[in-house]
């Protein structure tokens, strides 16, 4: 009766099973894969939001494939004020790279779910291939199955930071491959693409006809350190990279894509909203960048050769006419969840940038554990010893230590070996959950 597409395995993984078993007896778990902001103990200007939603306007049926051009103009402002002078020390303090965006080459989606779904039916055919990150999030995985989609990891290598590995994407290539996925930074490993690799991409896609598909959900939340710190845990052969893919060679790039300014971070910050390079679809949405992701509003931007952006557009205006998901109250409160990305922001990094000192602060206590290198994002990466599988090791976490972590193999990792953690969780239950992994781990390694 049903669809191949949805024969999923619903069945709860052992982990799941795990975790509801001792919150049944009674167990307190500590969760340090916490992703939902709203319930961090974060400070909301609630009136201001509530408020915004109650606009007189909303009773008035307007409806705007696209979504309302106020919104959307709202959101184009928003790349317009990512520039040094509009956002610095706002969040990451790290100095940010804006650019123009014309409202009309912006899609309003109810989620980047929603966005990827648009864009995939845009550029494939059943069957054929988008090429995707690996580690990186597991969402990607239903999206692609949902839309009839083949998806083909590419690697990122790990030697003193993440990279892309563009020999691997080369070979990843076939006739059915339609587009490139890329995160950035990345969820879980933190890593933006840098300066170096952008022309890279674009020269890759220009050569074979593919466009660019870029996440930048965790764009905002840039850290300023990017070290490793604890023990140097052995790396499995630095994630079997070899001399010939290191880091991508020092090129110019084109003069229509944004530079990070002298002196800033080695991972590049600016949008990919401003590349005209090739197509180029960009995602995000209030969910990370106000934290407000019950709100449900996301977009795609769509940029590069006039032409090609023009003919997309068109397409993806009827896909989303088709749809018209948007609703009117969020969409007229778009101006003002978007201005609440200056205070959110701010408490946001302030957590991530706490929990990541007292992470380093814990592991340099001990020689078993380190943390792999983070530019942004809400997560680290912890590289535990291999002396069982990552979910035997959560598992066993919950049972005995009343911790939840993620492993790595929910994000393909390549191999065991991986934990990752949240910085967003409050405080000192971060302190109190990281000391009890390192005391679990700690055992199990000697």
């Amino acid at each position: 009766m049903f669809s191949e597409r949805t024969n999923w395995k619903l069945a709860q993984n052992r982990l799941t099973q795990a975790l509801a078993e001792v919150r049944a007896a009674g167990g307190k778990v500590l969760d340090l894969t916490a992703s939902n902001p709203t319930r961090v103990g974060l400070e909301y200007d609630s009136r201001a939001i509530l408020g915004a939603l109650g606009s007189a306007r909303a009773l008035d049926y307007d409806p705007q494939a696209k979504g309302l051009r106020e919104a959307r103009e709202a959101v184009a402002g928003y790349y317009r004020d990512r520039s040094g002078r509009g956002e610095r020390d706002v969040a990451s303090n790290v100095s940010t790279t804006g650019c123009e965006v014309d409202p009309e080459r912006i899609v309003l989606t109810t989620s980047t779910s929603e966005g990827y779904s648009f864009v995939f039916r845009l550029l494939c055919n059943a069957g054929d291939e988008l090429l995707v990150p690996k580690p990186s999030y597991p969402l990607f995985e239903f999206l692609a199955e949902l839309q009839d989609v083949k998806l083909v990891p590419y690697p990122l290598i790990y030697d003193h930071g993440w990279q892309m590995d563009f020999p691997s994407l080369e070979k990843a290539v076939t006739a059915r491959t339609r587009g490139v996925v890329v995160v950035h930074p990345n969820n879980p490993t933190g890593s933006y693409v840098k300066a170096g690799e952008v022309e890279l991409l674009n020269a890759f896609c220009r050569a074979r006809g593919l466009a660019l598909i870029v996440d930048e959900v965790f764009l905002d939340y840039g850290l300023e350190d990017s070290s490793t710190s604890g023990a140097k845990a052995p790396i499995q052969g630095e994630l079997d990279r070899s001399a010939e893919s290191a880091a991508p060679p020092k090129i110019s790039l084109p003069l229509n894509v944004s530079l990070p300014p002298k002196g800033g971070a080695e991972g590049w910050v600016g949008s990919f909203a401003g590349n005209g390079e090739v197509l180029t679809f960009t995602l995000s949405g209030v969910s990370k960048i106000s934290g407000l992701p019950q709100m449900k509003v996301a977009w795609v931007v769509t940029s590069g050769p006039q032409k090609l952006a023009e003919a997309a557009m068109g397409r993806l205006e009827v896909i989303a006419d088709t749809y018209l998901s948007m609703n009117a109250p969020v969409q007229w409160a778009v101006p003002v969840l978007l201005e609440q990305r200056k205070t959110i922001q701010r408490q946001l990094m302030e957590r991530v940038r706490a929990n990541l000192a007292e992470l380093d602060r814990q592991l340099a206590g001990q020689k078993t554990c380190s943390r792999l290198s983070v530019e942004g994002g809400w997560y680290a990466v912890l590289r535990v010893p291999v002396t069982r599988s990552d979910e035997e090791l959560a598992i066993e976490l919950v049972r005995e230590k009343c911790v939840l972590v993620h492993p790595g193999h929910f994000y393909d990792f390549p191999g065991d070996g991986y934990l990752v953690l949240s910085l967003i969780t409050a405080r000192a239950e971060f302190g109190e959950g990281i000391g009890r992994v390192l005391e679990k781990v700690e055992f199990v390694g000697k």
